[in-house]
């Protein structure tokens, strides 16, 4: 097959893979302020993709390690192809359209680096992969960065209760809390979080692109992306982004604990220090991970507040088979293209075909920002019961007040009788 046309599929898939890796890590940054309500769900998907604009042009750390860490450029006669490069992005694009269709927060990142490294393997041999790379930056973070971030949102929440808790220094009875401030914050603190995910996720799919090029001669091994591949992902990234990836929202916002402004403050917190951390490492860390440990951690931290442990263990497992599964997929993929042209045009419709048809599949229980969180829902009519209450209060304090100076004027008028 004409080299040429092959680089041209390659980087057509990359960005696709991109566009999916933004609706799919939506939920990373916006979930929590909209399941609170501090954000419309609309605003607060626009807001997250320029944002992940933004983010993508800040470090490129992350696309080296992709471009020239973790499968090997062409030294000691590895040659990984277009081709091979073509089998794995296909495994991360089915691998991240399933989970998207399920609705669970699994690992872009690691849907990406088990569908290269099958194709790898098959294409071009074990020698093809630097698994001490792999170890070190992909699955190690994985281990203990979701961890780190769940302790810290745990850390945070305690704190935030506690040095914001209000009682009545005579009785020590509690007052209502006023915590509306951290509804606020969340604001920022999600902003921060959708920047970070563009400084991390976008860098991926930069790498894959800038490893095809090396791969095609078109650019020197060793070399970090172009700026036109930076500017495609960036752009990528941020239309996926904002496409919105309401399934995901919804396990994130409202699945796996209920969040209140406090929580979500502590868990966005969380989540972009350790990701902001791992981008300037040039570790390719899973943001969905990081994200959902947070969640979780915050979760943890507020009293009363339950943990669905079984919906947790379910992520956890797509966690666990990501990595494998995306690699089947990008191994099998690359046993096809492996006989030729004819065998890259089938694995290409077979692809496009699946993508499609997991689409379709999804309108028939539709999810959109009017129904993707109902915390939200009833947070807002939780806050109207609230003013409908207080103002009912004051109506009848006033008409009280009103019938007691009625009684004073009448007897009033007795007495001069």
């Amino acid at each position: 097959m004409d080299i040429t046309f092959m680089v041209a599929l390659v980087i057509a898939l990359a960005l696709f893979f991109d566009f999916t890796n933004g609706f799919h890590d939506t939920a990373n940054a916006m979930a929590t302020p909209i399941a609170t309500g501090a954000i419309k769900p609309k605003t607060a998907v626009a807001l997250a993709a320029v944002l992940n604009l933004v983010g993508a042009f800040l470090s490129t750390e992350v696309a080296k390690t992709v471009s020239g860490g973790i499968i090997r450029e062409g030294s000691g006669g590895v040659q990984i192809t277009p081709e091979i490069i073509f089998a794995g992005l296909m495994g991360a694009v089915l691998w991240n359209m399933i989970t998207w269709l399920k609705g669970l927060p699994s690992s872009s990142s690691h849907a990406l680096f088990g569908g290269l490294i099958g194709a790898a393997v098959v294409g071009a041999g074990f020698s093809s992969v630097n698994f001490e790379s792999l170890v070190q930056k992909v699955i190690l973070p994985a281990v203990f960065a979701p961890v780190i971030a769940g302790l810290a949102a745990y850390v945070c929440t305690r704190l935030a209760y506690a040095l914001t808790a209000r009682h009545d220094p005579e009785t020590g009875t509690k007052l209502t809390q006023k915590r509306g401030g951290f509804r606020t914050g969340q604001v920022f603190t999600s902003s921060l979080v959708a920047l970070a995910h563009g400084t991390n996720d976008a860098q991926k799919t930069m790498g894959i692109i800038t490893l095809v090029l090396i791969a095609a001669g078109s650019q020197a091994p060793g070399s970090g992306p172009q700026l036109w591949v930076i500017t495609a992902c960036a752009l990528a990234i941020a239309v996926g982004t904002y496409a919105g990836g309401w399934r995901i929202i919804r396990t994130m916002g409202s699945g796996l604990t209920e969040v209140k402004p406090a929580q979500g403050f502590a868990a966005e917190t969380s989540t972009a220090s350790a990701i902001l951390a791992s981008s300037h490492l040039g570790f390719a860390l899973s943001t969905t991970q990081v994200a959902s440990g947070s969640v979780i951690g915050s979760g943890m931290g507020r009293r009363g507040t339950t943990v669905r442990w079984n919906l947790v263990g379910k992520i956890a497992l797509g966690w666990l088979f990501t990595l494998p599964a995306a690699g089947v997929v990008g191994a099998l993929t690359a046993l096809l293209v492996k006989t030729g042209a004819v065998g890259v045009l089938i694995a290409a419709v077979a692809g496009s075909a699946a993508v499609l048809f997991m689409f379709f599949y999804s309108r028939k229980s539709s999810v959109s920002h009017q129904n993707a969180v109902e915390v939200e829902e009833a947070g807002q009519a939780v806050r109207f019961a609230k003013k409908k209450a207080r103002a009912e209060a004051k109506a009848k304090a006033k008409a009280e007040a009103q019938a007691r100076a009625d009684a004073r004027a009448n007897n009033t008028k007795e007495n001069r009788r």
